[in-house]
């Protein structure tokens, strides 16, 4: 485990009465811990703004299985780009509709253009990109 330092905060007391609803609310069991991972998200967040900084996404797509050859578009997409594809996963929501969710793993850039190029394929209805920074923070 990492070397711990202590840090002293100042804040108004609003401030900190709020911050300490929120985080009983997300059921964090200090502030520290809360704390800790405010900060982290906010590197993180920094990071992937560098399209060369190694990350990871999550692509999620709602499609109509039944549009033309999407199926096979989706899987020429990931095989043509298999070294960031690392996983998929195949959910049927109903008679036509199917949950899919690509996990992408390289450059911040181009893992943001192949889940660009997953969601405007003809035929998905909606699609999102969740991309995190990996390494050390």
């Amino acid at each position: 485990m990492a070397k711990i330092e202590r840090v002293g905060v100042s804040l108004e007391k609003e401030l900190l009465e709020g911050f300490d609803k929120l985080i009983t609310s997300k059921g964090y069991q200090n502030r520290s811990q809360a704390i800790r991972d405010l900060i982290r998200q906010q590197l993180s967040g920094e990071r992937i703004s560098n399209e060369k900084a190694q990350g990871v996404a999550a692509v999620v797509l709602v499609y109509d299985h039944h549009a033309t050859a999407l199926m096979e578009k989706l899987t020429e997409l990931q095989h043509s780009h298999l070294l960031q594809t690392i996983s998929s996963l195949h959910v049927h929501l109903g008679h036509h509709d199917c949950l899919e969710v690509i996990v992408l793993r390289g450059k911040v850039g181009e893992i943001n253009k192949m889940g660009e190029k997953l969601i405007s394929i003809k035929g998905v209805k909606l699609g999102k990109i969740n991309i995190l920074a990996v390494g050390s923070i």
